[in-house]
């Protein structure tokens, strides 16, 4: 049959698909893919607080993958509101954080319940929404090309259609088959946003799901992986090759497509990390000699590095110094040029200059 991207997709094909996904061009790549990601691993297994890293990388890859449903904002202005207690922010901001929160919701998930299920992915997209809806259930869902507004897809309508594909999709997840989670992967992120379950947050919540995937198979610890930043740098060859899955069955450039994008991230993400450690303990070394004895300490410098702004109030919680104290202590690290202040609203928080730096690249 000829695909009509006007009709409802109801004849989405099952997972796995009736073609060989195992192709030597697909293995090899994936070797390649799986070497990268645990190198990746490897090397957050040797910092001591990985804790360092998470919020910074959470927050690009929130904003990388909101960038790619135009949702735009600045990593100023990201790390500023993740930081101040405003109310002043920006709708799009606010959007990318609350993708921030529901990563986290996902990954805290995991760890009590080792699944991913429909009931998660709808948690997911109502975190990223902020609102109470569920599946899709009225009819007239069409994607369409962004400059023309020509149809290009009309996803599966139904509730119950939609329900029996997520099921099929949830089984396929947690199969104990044979192929490799890698490829796996691939062929669940085509699946879900072909499914197109909700009304809007697909594409966000399939790339929430493919860093919970790695996860849920330990091919991560912590989910840390900035996924989204190869494929906004790939958006037409994304969408281009999605199409060809759903129009003519081309599995392999699709699959290929995202082994790439992984090996691609994981090694710029190790990088990044490596850098980041490398700034930190660069600072480390500035603040114990420039610092006052009083001031300076390991977890202090650490505390600085959890993301790009920081506060008083982050010292206490972290239980370095109590408020007054905790203010002295950010004033001697604006005093040797670690810290820059900014005054957002009626607080003052304060920026690592060269932390910004490096996310901003």
């Amino acid at each position: 049959m000829v695909f009509n991207a006007k009709i409802p997709y109801n004849d989405l094909p099952p997972l796995p698909p009736e073609v060989d996904v195992e192709t030597k061009t697909i293995l090899k790549e994936t070797i390649a893919a799986r070497s990268a990601l645990a190198e990746l691993k490897g090397l957050g297994a040797t910092i001591p607080n990985q804790a360092l890293l998470v919020d910074s990388l959470i927050l690009q890859e929130a904003k990388a993958s909101s960038e790619i449903e135009n949702i735009i904002t600045t990593s100023d202005a990201l790390f500023q509101a993740f930081t101040a207690k405003t109310k002043q922010t920006d709708p799009s901001t606010k959007e990318v954080l609350r993708y921030r929160e529901a990563l986290w919701k996902g990954y805290n998930d995991l760890k009590d319940r080792p699944v991913l299920t429909t009931n998660l992915f709808i948690e997911l997209v109502r975190t990223i929404k902020e609102h109470s809806g569920g599946i899709r259930r009225m009819p007239g869902t069409a994607v369409a090309n962004a400059a023309t507004g020509a149809v290009i897809y009309t996803p599966p309508e139904g509730e119950t259609v939609i329900r029996d594909k997520l099921k099929n999709l949830e089984d396929f997840i947690h199969a104990e088959d044979d192929l490799d989670p890698l490829i796996k992967l691939a062929l669940i992120h085509y699946q879900f946003e072909a499914i197109h379950p909700f009304a809007d947050g697909n594409g966000r919540t399939g790339r929430i799901i493919n860093i919970l995937f790695l996860v849920l198979n330990g091919l991560l610890d912590l989910p840390v992986l900035y996924l989204s930043k190869s494929i906004i740098e790939q958006k037409n060859d994304y969408y281009r090759l999605l199409r060809q899955v759903t129009e003519k069955g081309l599995w392999e450039p699709w699959i290929l497509f995202m082994l790439k994008a992984v090996k691609d991230t994981a090694i710029f993400t190790r990088e990044r990390t490596l850098a980041i450690r490398a700034l930190m303990n660069e600072t480390m070394e500035k603040a114990k000699e420039k610092l006052p004895a009083r001031v300076y300490s390991k977890e202090l410098i650490e505390t600085i590095f959890r993301q790009p702004y920081t506060k008083g109030q982050f010292l206490v919680d972290a239980g370095i110094a109590r408020r007054q104290t905790a203010a002295e202590y950010l004033k001697e690290l604006e005093r040797i040029g670690i810290l820059k202040p900014h005054k957002i609203g009626k607080e003052t928080l304060f920026l690592n200059v060269d932390l910004y730096g490096l996310l901003s690249k």
